[in-house]
């Protein structure tokens, strides 16, 4: 945790690793995430 912290990386932080996919996927796999919360 002080290693995140120092790096500014906080809880609030999003990361979103992308292959080699159509676009279209990642907008679908996005919007079913996005709705689950």
């Amino acid at each position: 945790p002080d290693v995140r912290a120092h790096m500014g990386i906080t809880d609030g932080i999003l990361r979103i690793s992308v292959g080699l996919e159509a676009i279209d996927d990642i907008r679908a796999d996005l919007e079913r995430g996005f709705a689950a919360v």
